[in-house]
């Protein structure tokens, strides 16, 4: 289930960011590099949890380790790095981007295992799956991985329940992202689960990047639109109709009509070109929504959830503990950003 924490409380252990004390520091990220991998998946976390974002409150304490001897390649770059793999002892949340070209050490394993034992958040970017695999902590687990490579992954590791048709799957302690783009999308899915949705949407602004790539996702596993020739494009521009109309009812027969489909057959190409189905992409929206309104506004909550598309405050209430793990009222005291002195 996503968690998330405090703005200025991330907790000093332990996976994901439930609501918790205040920490005596910042939240240690800390990032395993390794001879030959490629560089795309390392500058999505040195530019999300290392760059030096002035959100008004600490962020995220950011290092680079490795077992390798340095200096490593990294892409076409060499790269000196100070720390080993003893840094992963301090480490909050543990981010593999990538695996190496040569096989992983029984000293890298070893630490990857204690720090998830003594509950570090463990995230893999792309081919960084081989390293959580290799050292038995995807067993078991939901995860996924660059779609090229489902095949011999699932022969190498038939324990792990691998979905490779996903760009992120969020199993709590453990998070796995699919190609080198997905890394993007399951590094902001952990600043809003982090620190908000809006945030998460700043970050995301620099980087002119979407905070958030539409597409169905249960337990925030989210899935790319539009893939398919000749059902993505139909199905994209009733989803941007949808969008704009959140707080409408919006029953598959109308957006089936908006396509010029049937019911039956507008479920079908949905499902082809987003991987999910109308009802749950729907929910993640209206879910999303939400969230940036009670962040954002001061409406009441009837209206939050009014204007969500949720009807009634108890249903949104019922959606945001099933997904979330809180209530909306909760959040809002969690996420909204408290009053400046002297502003009204």
């Amino acid at each position: 289930m996503t968690t998330f924490a405090r703005k200025q409380t991330l907790p000093s252990g332990g996976a994901g960011g439930r609501i918790g004390v205040m920490a005596p520091r910042r939240h240690r990220v800390v990032c395993v590099l390794s001879d030959g991998m490629t560089s795309i998946g390392v500058a999505i976390a040195n530019d999300i949890f290392g760059a030096p974002w002035d959100p008004g409150f600490p962020w995220y304490s950011y290092r680079v380790c490795t077992a390798d001897p340095s200096p490593i390649r990294v892409g076409p770059l060499r790269v000196e790095v100070d720390d080993d793999v003893g840094a992963l002892s301090r480490a909050d949340t543990v981010i593999i981007p990538g695996r190496g070209s040569r096989p992983p050490s029984a000293e890298l394993l070893a630490a990857l295992r204690r720090a998830s034992e003594r509950g570090a958040r463990m995230v893999s970017f792309c081919t960084g799956a081989y390293l959580l695999a290799e050292a038995g902590l995807l067993d078991g687990r939901p995860a996924t991985t660059l779609w090229s490579h489902a095949e011999r992954f699932r022969a190498r590791f038939p324990a792990v329940q691998l979905d490779p048709g996903v760009l992120y799957i969020d199993d709590g302690q453990v998070l796995t992202s699919a190609g080198n783009s997905a890394a993007a999308d399951l590094a902001l899915h952990i600043v809003r689960g982090d620190f908000g949705a809006e945030i998460a949407n700043t970050v995301a602004r620099h980087m002119v990047a979407p905070p958030h790539r539409r597409g169905g996702q249960a337990q925030y596993v989210e899935t790319p639109v539009g893939t398919r020739a000749g059902t993505g494009d139909q199905v994209a521009e009733t989803l941007d109709w949808a969008m704009r109309r959140l707080g409408q009812p919006l029953p598959v027969a109308v957006l089936a009509a908006r396509s010029a489909l049937s019911p039956r057959q507008f479920t079908r190409q949905f499902r082809q070109a987003t991987g999910t189905t109308p009802h749950k992409w729907l929910l993640t929206q209206r879910l999303a929504l939400a969230q940036r309104l009670l962040e954002t506004t001061t409406l009441p909550i009837d209206q939050v959830a009014a204007s969500a598309g949720f009807g009634t405050s108890a249903a949104m209430r019922q959606q945001f503990q099933q997904a979330l793990d809180t209530s909306p009222v909760a959040y809002r005291q969690t996420f909204r950003p408290p009053p400046v002195a002297g502003r009204r």
